[in-house]
């Protein structure tokens, strides 16, 4: 159905593809691995018609194609789920799904036809719950991507790319999305399915393809590989230890950050929590179990109707973000393309926004020290490329999001709030970025870590919050829980 030969491509005279070679079946479940910076999202941005390839031929049903155009992969019967979500926020969830082909009766858009259609390609994707009619923003970032996946259905596709779809799905609608993925295998559908998360491509994928500094390095099965070995392949290492041993924290202990019957009308109630120096608490919940709108009501960005913030042991009301970072505290949030970055702007640019002020002498910004401050965090963090003029649209996912972890370090928080920190990030990036967190709680701070991944919440936390419809069900040490407890207090259940 679909073969690669010689496929090149380069930005400014880098190359970053150096001829990929490659083909698929209808009927296959095609896993794309590799690190960040590989060249896996400029491959999918070919094959959907964003980006022109320089050289090299594709073939679809064995006719050499042009895919000059994302129309005219569409025409093919390809489709694209995209990392970085594509909705119109001020949309309909029904007027994204059939954007560009919303149904007519005597030539006016028949509403009804519309959101019966939308609501039939929802429940086609298993993903229920969602109203056709509620606007795309008022939608939380795991519910936009359902709607996403609902709108590359409705041309029913022939080759569906599916880049990073898991990364914010978690327990049911995780497993409904591999139900989907393999009734369309089922079906004849050739599916690529890009993603970092190892043990989902193991159970779903029957070849998996590595990639490696833009060439294909290994080709192979599930039953002939393993999950060590796909990292070795992707980073060009082994890794003996993804996430670093925790450690007692000082006694006695320094509460940072707590809450006493936290309430957010329609969101969640009464949350009574706390961060200490030197600790990782994770967050688990499914979606719109409360724990996003927590962490925003955390950091002063949605107000609270009852309960308490506490900060060093003392109430504070934090009515906006700028008052909860002059309070110490930083917040990366789930959407980096939303609201962590300015995308048009340069690495420079986008890792200062929070720190500005630092580099204020006499009105005018000194240039000379905050590319100096900059430099050192993004050569810390490891942000490829090192220019730091390069505009952040141009970067990897997992690199844009070292550059937002980059512009709330600059802060110099006392209290780190990540959410979904590892969305989009390679194995390898991710236990950088776990060292880094280490590092960080090694010096004192406090970090409140809210993950989909349960595997993650474990092994990188000393303790886990478990929300349930907008309550905290649960508070467990990490290494008194299972996959399993957590998993049965976040849908409700007794453990």
């Amino acid at each position: 159905m679909l073969a690669l030969k010689g496929v090149r491509k380069a930005y400014s005279g880098v190359e970053v593809l150096h001829g990929i070679d490659f083909d698929a079946r209808g009927g296959e479940v095609i896993a794309i691995a590799g690190a960040n910076g590989a060249g896996k999202s400029t491959l999918i941005k070919i094959l959907c018609g964003a980006v022109h390839r320089d050289a090299g031929e594709i073939a679809v049903d064995g006719r050499d194609v042009a895919l000059g155009s994302p129309s005219a992969a569409a025409a093919l019967g390809i489709r694209t789920v995209h990392q970085e979500l594509t909705l119109v926020p001020e949309l309909t969830v029904t007027e994204n799904v059939l954007l560009g082909d919303l149904p007519k009766k005597a030539g006016l858009v028949d509403w009804a036809a519309a959101h019966a259609r939308a609501h039939a390609l929802l429940e086609r994707t298993g993903f229920t719950g969602v109203d056709p009619r509620a606007p795309a923003k008022r939608l939380s970032v795991a519910r936009q991507q359902m709607v996403e996946i609902a709108k590359a259905m409705a041309s029913e596709p022939r080759i569906l790319i599916l880049d990073e779809p898991s990364a914010v799905l978690a327990g049911d609608d995780l497993e409904q999305l591999f139900r989907l993925i393999r009734s369309l295998r089922a079906d004849g559908v050739l599916v690529l399915y890009v993603s970092h998360r190892l043990e989902e491509v193991m159970e779903i994928a029957d070849r998996i393809v590595v990639i490696k500094d833009g060439l294909i390095a290994a080709t192979s099965t599930p039953q002939e590989t393993n999950e060590e070995e796909i990292v070795r392949q992707m980073a060009g290492r082994r890794l003996e230890q993804i996430y670093p041993a925790r450690r007692e924290r000082e006694q006695p202990p320094r509460e940072l950050l707590a809450t006493s019957g936290l309430t957010r009308a329609g969101r969640f109630e009464d949350v009574t929590m706390s961060v200490y120096a030197g600790e990782v608490v994770g967050v688990f919940g499914l979606v719109g179990s409360g724990r996003t709108e927590l962490a925003e009501c955390l950091f002063g960005a949605e107000p609270v109707d009852a309960g308490e913030i506490r900060l060093a042991g003392k109430p504070v009301r934090l009515r906006s973000p700028k008052e909860a970072i002059e309070a110490g505290l930083a917040f990366v949030t789930e959407d980096r393309k939303g609201s962590g970055l300015v995308l048009d702007l340069s690495v420079r640019d986008n890792a200062s926004l929070a720190t500005l002020g630092t580099w204020n002498t006499r009105g005018l910004l000194d240039r000379r020290k905050q590319g100096a401050a900059i430099e050192d965090m993004t050569e810390r963090l490891d942000v490829r490329p090192r220019t730091l003029a390069k505009p952040v649209r141009q970067l990897s996912g997992g690199n844009q999001q070292k550059v937002v972890l980059a512009k709330w370090l600059l802060s110099r928080p006392k209290v780190l709030i990540l959410d979904e920190p590892t969305r989009g990030v390679d194995v390898a990036a991710r236990v950088d970025l776990y060292r880094e967190i280490d590092q960080l709680t090694r010096a004192g701070l406090g970090v409140l870590m809210i993950s989909s991944d349960l595997t993650e919440v474990l092994g990188a936390t000393d303790r886990v919050l478990v929300m349930h419809e907008g309550r905290l069900v649960a508070d467990v040490r990490s290494d008194q829980a299972d996959e399993e407890l957590l998993l049965a207090r976040s849908i409700g259940v007794a453990a």
